[in-house]
């Protein structure tokens, strides 16, 4: 039987069973939805069984669907796994779709690390809010704020982060109890998980009303707040280089009620989950997150 199915219907089925969209797939693939229609249906009538549950608005495997797809999902997974190790003789491109103050504050800074110790590697960034789309094929992994979206996905997160009040020396020396931040100018991260109503309740004080300094990226909070302008709320993970450097310090740092929370998470589809390039990205990441001088604790697994 198999020598009068072609090829190319197999990789019609496995594309629109990953993506669970013909349309998905049709795009993959470069072809028509009706183009991959037809070749699943061909492929159901030679062998005499029904691989999809159609409906108006989408469609899903059935069990001999399913069956199929454990199949040829891993063929096609060792399929590419055998071109990278034979195109493997140049560069291969790893492309990171990522959460803006993520990348700026933390990944860039390291990636020069990375790609001298992988000289093998080439790295795409691109860093905006938006969720990468893994079914255009225009992403291998996904850095995000947040909770991922999408199925299909591997998650890990990229451990605990510590919210905490930053300011610059000078500031600092009118900070001592967390009273004495409601007398201070408080910089607000708009999109930011935690924010200065939960700290100041975590502290025993009722939060006041906040005006002025608003930012919708904590990269731009954390500059802020390095320009004296006043008290940020942010991730110590984030702020890292900041702090190293003694431009940013926690005035209350052992003085009040830290807010610890999982803020960011790696998301890449599961069907390449064996890619060689993708693996070492990923090893590498949570290797970085697990250095002594990270004081956030690794909660991911690979």
């Amino acid at each position: 039987m198999l020598s009068n199915i072609p090829i190319s219907a197999i990789r019609a089925f496995e594309a629109a069973a990953r993506t669970g969209s013909f349309s998905d797939a049709a795009d993959e693939l470069h072809l028509t939805p009706s183009a991959v229609s037809h070749a699943i249906r061909k492929l159901e009538s030679t062998m005499s069984t029904t691989l999809f549950e159609r409906s108006a608005r989408s469609v899903r495997l059935t069990p001999a669907g399913e069956n199929l797809m454990r199949h040829a999902g891993a063929a096609f997974d060792n399929l590419r796994r055998g071109i990278e190790e034979v195109a493997g003789r140049g560069p291969q491109l790893l492309r990171v779709h990522c959460a803006p103050s993520f990348a700026a504050q933390w990944l860039a800074p390291r990636l020069t690390k990375f790609l001298a110790a992988e000289p093998k590697l080439e790295v795409r960034l691109a860093a905006n809010t938006e969720y990468a789309r893994f079914t255009n094929d225009d992403f291998d992994l996904d850095i995000v704020y947040g909770s991922p979206r999408g199925d299909g996905l591997e998650v890990i997160p990229l451990g605990e982060e510590t919210v905490t009040p930053l300011c610059i020396p000078q500031i600092a020396k009118k900070i001592r109890y967390p009273k004495d931040l409601l007398s201070q100018v408080l910089i607000r991260s708009d999109v930011k998980q935690v924010q200065w109503h939960q700290w100041f309740t975590a502290n025993g004080l009722e939060a006041p009303a906040i005006y002025g300094m608003r930012f919708d990226r904590s990269f731009l909070a954390i500059a802020m707040a390095c320009g004296g302008v006043g008290v940020t709320l942010e991730s110590t993970r984030l702020a890292e280089r900041e702090m190293a450097s003694g431009r940013l310090i926690a005035p209350l740092a052992g003085r009040s009620t830290d807010i610890r929370y999982v803020g960011h998470h790696l998301a890449f589809p599961r069907a390449s989950r064996q890619r060689r390039a993708l693996r070492t990205f990923v090893e590498w990441i949570t290797s970085e997150l697990a250095q002594p001088g990270e004081k956030t604790r690794q909660s991911g697994h690979w």
